[in-house]
C-alpha cells in the first residue's frame, strides 16, 4: 500500500466485503474470504496488516448485527420469506437447531460454516437471543474470521517473498496466471452450487406424498 490513498481504499474495501460476506444472504454471492486474503498480501507492513484486520473485523461483526436486527423486526416470520426460501430453509432450520443446542455461542461456532454463518445472526434474532450475549459471540467470532483470513493472506505474501527472492520473477508471474484461471473458476464453482442447494431444498419442499398401496386397490387407483 503505497499511500494515504491506496491504504484507505484497501480498507475500505476490507470492511465493505467483510460486511457483505456476513450480511444476510450477501455472503451467498460476494467471495469475501478471497478478496480479504488478497488486501492482506498486498500489506506492507505489521501495521497496515493490523489496521486490515480491524476493520474485517469490525465489518463482519456489522453484518452480524445487520442480520440479528432484521431477524428481530420479523421474528419467525423471517423463515417464509422468499429470501431464506432462496437461501435454503434446511440451512435456517440448521442454524435455529444450533441455536437451541448451543445458545449464543452458535454465533460463534458457525462463523467459519459458509450458508449458516449468514443466517446463524438472523436466526438469533428472531428466536429472542440476548443481544448482550450475541454481541459478545458476534465480535469473537468476527475476530477469528478476521484472524484467520487476514493471516492467512499475510502469510502466503511472506512465503511469495520467500520463494520470490530465491527462485525469481518468474514464481510471480506463474503465481499470476495460476490465480488468474483459478479464481473464476471457484467463484463459478460456489455459485453452481448454492443455486443447485437452493433447487434442492425447494424439490423437497415441493415434492407430493405419494399415496400408499393398500390390498385390494387397484395399480390405476395408486397411481393417481
Amino acid at each position: 500500500m503505497a499511500d494515504i490513498d491506496s491504504i484507505g481504499l484497501i480498507l475500505g474495501l476490507g470492511f465493505g466485503l467483510a460486511f457483505a460476506e456476513s450480511g444476510l444472504g450477501l455472503g451467498m454471492v460476494v467471495p469475501g474470504e478471497t478478496v480479504v486474503v488478497v488486501l492482506a498480501a498486498m500489506a506492507n507492513s505489521s501495521r497496515e496488516s493490523a489496521a486490515l484486520f480491524a476493520v474485517v473485523a469490525t465489518g463482519a461483526s456489522v453484518g452480524d448485527h445487520f442480520g440479528f436486527f432484521i431477524g428481530r423486526h420479523y421474528g419467525e416470520r423471517l423463515r417464509e420469506t422468499t429470501l431464506i426460501r432462496k437461501l435454503g430453509i434446511s440451512h435456517w432450520d440448521r442454524a435455529m437447531d444450533t441455536l437451541r443446542r448451543n445458545g449464543a455461542a452458535a454465533v460463534f461456532l458457525t462463523r467459519l460454516v459458509p450458508v449458516v454463518r449468514t443466517l446463524t445472526p438472523a436466526a438469533g434474532g428472531a428466536s429472542g437471543l440476548s443481544y448482550r450475549r450475541f454481541a459478545l459471540a458476534s465480535i469473537a467470532g468476527s475476530m477469528v474470521w478476521a484472524g484467520v483470513y487476514v493471516g492467512g493472506g499475510s502469510a502466503a505474501a511472506l512465503a511469495l517473498e520467500v520463494t520470490s527472492s530465491t527462485l525469481g520473477r518468474a514464481t510471480w508471474l506463474m503465481v499470476v496466471a495460476v490465480a488468474v484461471i483459478v479464481l473464476p473458476i471457484l467463484m463459478v464453482r460456489r455459485f453452481s452450487g448454492a443455486q443447485v442447494r437452493v433447487r434442492t431444498t425447494r424439490t423437497k419442499q415441493s415434492r407430493p406424498v405419494g399415496r400408499r398401496w393398500q390390498p385390494g386397490a387397484s395399480a390405476a387407483t395408486f397411481a393417481e
